[in-house]
């Protein structure tokens, strides 16, 4: 690809999460993100078939713009299960928070736009994924708690950590993000590991 092609794909990428955000997801058209990249309509279908593939393309395009792999890394490499069950729920809990216009827009329309609830499942199996990796390091050690097979501990984990608790536990109930965060630890630890 072209150094301009990049630079229009990384401007309609950039203008449609300015977009998503500012419209909190309602009425996002291919038009409007043309207009106010100061691009034609065609020059977007030409990097994005259809708004399904850019709405998908841009939730992933924040994750690279936020590096969510180097940051999902530190909790990775933790030498003992219960730091990397920790450092995965404080990764979260410092991540929803930048994510989280984006992420707000996409659940807005869920039921009404077929594009954003791509985009949102599309993540969703991301970040279940990376729970499954978390919860996986655990099984390997031994530590996970008896009652809990893999994917049950995996369920368990990406539920507490969606972006709806966090919202409700943050906006609607007043904690801190900070509280949020070493709750969470806490629940995790108790919830998932041997005692």
């Amino acid at each position: 690809m072209s150094s301009k092609n990049s630079n229009t794909r990384i401007k309609i990428l950039e203008v449609t999460l300015q977009v998503l955000e500012e419209h909190r997801g309602h009425g996002v058209r291919m038009a409007d993100i043309a207009k106010r990249a100061g691009i034609s309509r065609q020059a977007v279908y030409l990097h994005f078939a259809s708004r399904t593939e850019l709405f998908i393309a841009t939730t992933k395009f924040l994750d690279e713009r936020l590096d969510l792999e180097r940051r999902l890394a530190l909790s990775r490499e933790a030498s003992l299960s219960s730091d990397r069950l920790a450092l995965y729920v404080e990764f979260w809990g410092n991540y929803i928070p930048e994510v989280y216009g984006v992420a707000k827009a996409l659940l807005l329309v869920l039921d009404t736009d077929d594009a954003a609830a791509a985009a949102w499942k599309d993540r969703m199996a991301a970040m279940r994924d990376g729970c499954r990796v978390a919860v996986g390091l655990l099984y390997s050690d031994g530590v996970l708690a008896p009652e809990w097979t893999l994917d049950s501990a995996t369920d368990i984990l990406w539920t507490m950590l969606s972006v709806p608790n966090w919202e409700n536990l943050t906006i609607e109930c007043g904690w801190s993000n900070q509280q949020y965060i070493d709750r969470m630890k806490v629940i995790a630890e108790k919830t998932l590991l041997k005692n």
